[in-house]
This record gives structure tokens, sequence and C-alpha cells, in this order.
């Protein structure tokens, strides 16, 4: 039975988020009212938090990653029964432009995404286009494990969009939440992985996300590690944003190899376009996820792995948003991978992955 009030947490500028308590809406033509299970955050939200608003639009409810369950749906919605398990893309297209009409969706001229430029999942109920969800009852996951569907699908993006295919070595700077992602996705087209980060723990979780080697940022160069192992990387994904990681990158290319800048540089590069031509690299761009396309595939590789909870282990409660979730991403204190809030909970709990 729907709630005629629910919680909310109201993104209102820098450092400044408030909980209210708001009436249950009703969906519109098109829409449909999610009960919110489960609502994860990323690095995006927090910079919106600290340092924003850079996308979003406050006063509004962040959060793009949810799952949950339909409540009911408006005017000519049709596929999305009540009671029904549903991840979220996110992203709005509107389906009529020329990106669109070509199926990259994620650079339509008319894109939003719900959590940055409409109200998203960090509260009890959500209102989102019918074209945004993905309905995933019969993938029988756990809606804790399904609270991660929007990030693989980023992962399964990126991957697409390299080129990788079975056989090939793919190298991977930074494994942090979307480079471990990235790491499953890649192993999965059956691609050897080297994966690199500073942390070691942070290598050994990729390790047992299907990585076959590893190499702590600093102590060896890319490029003595790739000679060492035999491996000729033919796709680089630089995750970390950093400039050594980027530079370590085109260091340690080979002539035709693909490279993948995943992760947002925050300061200009030189480059020398002439040793790109030279060795006839290819610059990929990769930004959001294809709906159709993507968010199925990162369903289907949650369901590979029965336990995710190397990844998100702890669910915090909505009132724990800021202290529990976004300050420890600003700050780089954050214990798990990612950080799953469940707008429902009155207080911390374990995460259930393990099927029913």
């Amino acid at each position: 039975m729907t709630h005629q009030h629910y919680p909310a947490s109201v993104y209102r500028g820098p450092n400044d988020i408030t909980f209210e308590q708001r009436e249950v809406p009703e969906p519109g033509p098109g829409e449909v009212l999610v009960r919110v299970g489960v609502c994860g955050i990323c690095g995006s939200d927090a910079t919106e938090y600290a340092r924003g608003p850079v996308l979003a639009r406050p006063p509004m409810v962040l959060g793009h990653e949810f799952a949950g369950t339909v409540e009911r749906t408006g005017p000519g919605v049709e596929g999305f029964p009540p009671g029904a398990t549903v991840v979220a893309g996110a992203g709005i297209a509107c389906g009529q432009c020329k990106m669109c009409s070509s199926g990259r969706t994620n650079l339509c001229r008319n894109y939003s995404t719900l959590g940055l430029q409409h109200d998203g999942g960090l509260q009890g109920y959500v209102v989102a286009p019918a074209s945004t969800l993905l309905d995933v009852t019969s993938s029988g996951l756990p809606m804790d494990t399904l609270g991660l569907a929007q990030p693989m699908s980023i992962a399964v993006h990126t991957v697409r969009r390299s080129g990788l295919k079975a056989g090939q070595d793919a190298v991977i700077v930074g494994v942090g939440g979307i480079g471990s992602f990235i790491t499953v996705a890649a192993s999965a087209v059956g691609a050897r992985v080297l994966v690199v980060d500073r942390d070691a723990d942070r290598l050994a979780l990729a390790m047992t996300l299907g990585a076959h080697a590893s190499l702590v940022a600093g102590e060896s160069s890319l490029t003595d590690r790739l000679a060492e192992l035999g491996m000729e990387a033919d796709v680089f994904f630089e995750v970390s944003g950093s400039r050594p990681g980027i530079d370590s990158v085109f260091e340690a290319a080979r002539s035709g190899a693909t490279i993948v800048p995943v992760g947002i540089q925050k300061t200009p590069i030189d480059v020398l376009f002439s040793e790109w031509t030279m060795k006839e690299l290819t610059i990929v761009g990769t930004v959001a996820h294809v709906y159709g396309t993507d968010l199925p595939e990162a369903v289907r590789l949650l369901g590979t792995r029965s336990d995710w909870s190397d990844i998100a282990g702890e669910v915090v409660p909505l009132e724990g948003l800021v202290t529990d979730g976004l300050e420890p991403l600003v700050d780089g204190s954050a214990r798990q991978i990612k950080t799953l809030i469940d707008p429902w909970a009155t207080q911390a709990r374990p995460a259930v992955h393990a099927r029913s």
C-alpha cells in the first residue's frame, strides 16, 4: 500500500542537504511511480554536494542509481505492473533527434537525467519516465544487487565503445567504483586485464572481479610491467582522471592501441598530435550509457556473481546520507566501493546480495 507521505533528501546547494516529508505524487502520462528500494551514490553526487551546483538544479533530490518496485503507472504506460521490480537508467532522451535516431540516446540533443536535472532516487518514492526503467523482476536478483545496475551499465557502455574483444589485452588505470565495474565487463568479453591503482586493497578486489594481473602505481612503470607480463595492450582505460595516469597510458600505448579516457581530467593536457598520428592511436570518448543495450547487459553481469558484498557491503539509511555517504566520498574515507542508501531504513544494515 502506498504511504501518504515519504522521506526525501533535498539538495539546496554546496554542503546543504535537508530532509523532509513529502506527499506521494501521482504519475503523469508516460510516467511510473516507483517505491525506491535502494539508491547508490557516486562521485558526481559528491561533487554536487561539495562544490555544486554543477549539473544539478537545486532545490532537488539527487540520486540516479536506484532500483525499486512499481507502485502505479500514469496514462499510456504498458508493461510495468504494480509490484514489478525495476532498475533505472536515469537518462531521459527525446527519441527524436539525430543522435536518438542513430541509437546513441546518451548523446541526445535534449538529454537530461533523473537525480541531476529532475528529482532522483534519494527519497522514498520517485516519478520516472517509463522509458528510463527496465523491468527486472525475472532476474530474481536482490534489490541491493540491482542498486549496482546503473553504474555497471556505464562500464558495459565503456567497454562496448572501446571495441575490446576476446583474446585481447586491456589495461585499467584506477579501480575504484567505475574501474571495478569495467574490470568485470572487460573480463566478461574474454580479455586479459591488467589493473593499476595506488591502493593494494582495491587491486586485490579487482583480481577477484576478473583481472589477470595488477600493478601498484609508482612501484614500476606501466611500460615495464606490460613487458614483464608479455602483454601488448590493445585497449587502455584511464579511469583515475589523474595526470600521472594519463601520462603512463600514452607512454605505454603501442602502435594501433585504443585509449579510452574515462576519468575526467581536471587540468588541460599538452598533446603532440603527431605522436597519435604516427602510432595510429584511437582515442575514444565515452559518457553515460545506452539504455536499450547497456542496462540489460549490466543486469545479466550482476547475475554472474553470487555476492557483491565486497563492492557494497553496507546499506545506509537516508538520514546518514551526508555523514556516512557523501562526506566520506568527498574526503576519500569511504569504506566501500559503492555506498547504497535505503530511504526507508531507520538504521544501517548489511547489504543483501544472496538470492532467496
